[in-house]
Order: C-alpha cells, then structure tokens, then sequence
C-alpha cells in the first residue's frame, strides 16, 4: 500500500513541479520515464537478493532510497537532478518493496492453491495505497504546495519499516517447492529465458507498463487539456485504485478456478474496448470517473496471473527474481509510456496518437497470451537454499 501509493501519486506532481522550476513537460516525462524504466530495473536484481539472502533488508533498504528520493525531489532545479532524485532514489527505493519481494516472501509459505489469491490481495494492497494517496496528497498541494506534499509522502514511506519487520519475522516456514530448477538462481534464469510461454508473458507485460506508466503520468493532463479541474484527475486516479482493489482480488480468485491466459487474454482486450469507448464519449468529469472505474478493473490485477503462470511454470523458489524479470520488462513498456506521452502533447498538443497506439498493444497483448502453455514444466527437483 505505501510504496505503490508513492510511485503512483507522481503524476499529480507534473504540472506542480513544471511551475516551480520551468523544466517543461518533456523533460519532466523523460524523468518520470527514467523512474519506470529503474523501477523495474531495480526488482529482479532486488529480488535475486531477497532470493539469496531474505527480504527484510531489501525491504528496509529499499525504504530509506525512497523516502530520501522523494525528499531530495523538493529541492530539485534542474532535469538531471530530477533525473538523480525521482528518476532514479526513489524509483529503486520503491522497486525494492515490490510485488516481486512482496509476493516471493509469501508464495513459498502457502500451497499452491492459495498462491493466486494470495498474490491478488498483496496487489490489492498497492491499489488501496494508490485510492488513499492521491486524494490526500492532491489536498495538501492544493492547501500547502507541491513541497509539502511530496515531504509528507517521504515522511510517510518510512512506516514501511515496522511492517516489514512483521512480515519477516513470522515464525511459518518455507514450503518444500516441487518444479525447482536444478543449478541455482542462473540456471533457473537461464531455463525460463528460453521457455516460450515466459516470453509470452513478457511480451503481454510490456504493454500492460505502457498503458500503466501513460495514463498514470498523463491522466492529470489530460484531464486539464479538456478543462477540468486537478480534482477531477486526483478522484480519476483514484477510483482507478479503488476499483483495482476488487479487480485484483477477483483476478486471484478466478485464478484458482480458470486457467490464468485467458484471464490476462481477457483484460488487454477490455482495455481496446474502454479506450474506444471513451475516445467517443463526451469528455466530461463523469466520462473520466467511469472510463477510471472501469479501467481500474483491469489495472494491475494482471499481477497475480502473471505471478501464478510464473509459479505453474516453475514453482517459487525464485519468483521474486522471474516475477521481477517480468516487471523489468513491464517498465521498459512504462518508459516508453511515460515518455512518449511527454513528448505527444509536446508535438500535437494532445494525446491522441498515444491512445491508439494503446489500443493496439492492448489487441497484440490479448492475443500474444493464448499461446501461453498453462502447465507446469518438468524439471529435476532441488534442495531448496535458504
């Protein structure tokens, strides 16, 4: 709930920070795409860790580059320092206390049969982060300023710290993991990489970063650019997380009951049918509250069937590391998304060739989905390191 509230609060920060220091919308994107793109950098290299070592340090380091990140961003003039502080600080911080960490440290002490759901309620947690943040933040600039905004943000990551003390410390041990790969992290790596289903996968996640990283930039401009007002983008951003919080606990019941594809085949093609929908929809505040709602459904809950494919395929003992592969290349889409955005309404003046550039990634990702092969793979088993 904290670190995924942080990371998508920033597009509120845009138009703030534009005013105070007169970068212009491109830079300020190509900063924010830098912090997708490091993001999802940061989370298999975080995750080999946690693999290895444990996830309480990383969740403890990864809080402190947060909070000081987000801190340091108050004090910036100047792209590359935005680049240093939000770019990269803060985007590695929140990387470290991802789904990836999140869901590996639990994935291995519950059977496999409540795995999925498992993972759908951590990323509910992140969409409930997303649903508080942002009307408390969007309060605060409008009362305080941008500084004390992004202060209280900083001040607020730091309660990540006792409550990774609480995760780590349950007493439950790891479950004895079935399909492992013998050799260790870099032959487990090295056997997904060549697997097609995990391509697949990849594939249909690059575009769920680039629609994400968009609208979660983008979405408070263009909101603007029709004539409303911050609020509306502010409840905007945060319906989407309230409504992803019932999509992402129906995405990890139904994977316990249907097989995972399809469900990810069926969101990216919502996803075509939505934005068409709103691009002909009249552009008033309650077309962006149900285009949010609606979009919402389907915003990150392609977590946890991403997460149960990976655990089929090759059971848990390094999913904080494959399932953090994955979201590396999630963020590489992001990038793109965040920066490409920037630089569409730079150009045009609008966003228009960035939705139907969604669109069509959204159709290709439905469809690069159904060839996933939905089994688990056979491998020689191995003693579990811990």
């Amino acid at each position: 709930m904290i670190t995924m509230g942080a990371r998508q609060s920033v597009g509120l920060f845009v138009t703030p920070l534009d005013a105070a220091t007169g970068l212009g919308i491109v830079s300020i994107s190509f900063a924010l795409a830098i912090g997708q793109f490091v993001w999802g950098l940061a989370q298999p290299i975080f995750g080999a860790i946690a693999d290895k070592k444990g996830p309480y340090h990383v969740l403890v380091f990864g809080t402190f580059l947060l909070a000081g990140g987000t801190a340091l961003t108050s004090l910036v003039q100047s792209e590359w320092a935005l680049v240093a502080t939000m770019g990269i600080l803060s985007a590695v911080g929140a990387g470290a206390g991802s789904f990836p960490i999140l869901i590996g440290a639990t994935s291995g002490r519950l059977p496999a049969e409540k795995r999925a759901f498992a993972g759908g309620f951590i990323n509910a947690g992140g969409s409930l982060g997303q649903f508080i943040f942002l009307p408390l933040l969007q309060a605060i600039i409008s009362g305080f300023g941008w500084v004390a905004a992004m202060l209280t943000m900083a001040a607020t990551a730091l309660l990540s710290i006792p409550l990774a003390a609480v995760l780590c410390g349950q007493s439950a041990a790891p479950l004895a993991a079935a399909n492992q790969s013998a050799g260790g992290l870099a032959a487990q790596v090295r056997q997904a990489l060549r697997n097609p289903s995990y391509l697949c996968l990849h594939a249909g996640f690059f575009t769920c970063g680039f629609h994400v990283a968009f609208l979660v930039t983008h979405l408070p401009g263009e909101v603007s650019l029709c004539g409303h007002s911050a609020s509306v983008s502010a409840t905007s951003l945060a319906l989407i997380g309230l409504f992803n919080i019932a999509g992402s606990l129906a995405a990890g019941a139904l994977g316990n009951r249907y097989r995972m594809k399809y469900i990810l085949a069926v969101m990216y093609a919502s996803r075509v049918a939505m934005i068409a929908l709103y691009l002909l929809a009249p552009k008033t505040p309650l077309t962006f509250y149900i285009f949010a709602a609606g979009l919402g459904f389907t915003w990150l809950a392609t977590v946890p069937p991403t997460a149960g494919l990976i655990g089929k395929l090759f059971g848990t003992r390094y999913m904080a590391t494959l399932l953090g592969l994955a979201i590396l290349t999630h963020q590489i889409g992001g990038f793109l998304g965040a920066w490409l955005g920037g630089i569409a309404v730079a150009h045009d003046g609008n966003y228009q060739w960035m939705w139907y550039a969604d669109m069509l990634l959204a159709g290709v990702a439905a469809l690069v989905n159904l060839p996933i092969r939905e089994a688990e793979v056979s491998v020689e088993p191995v003693t579990a390191h811990r």
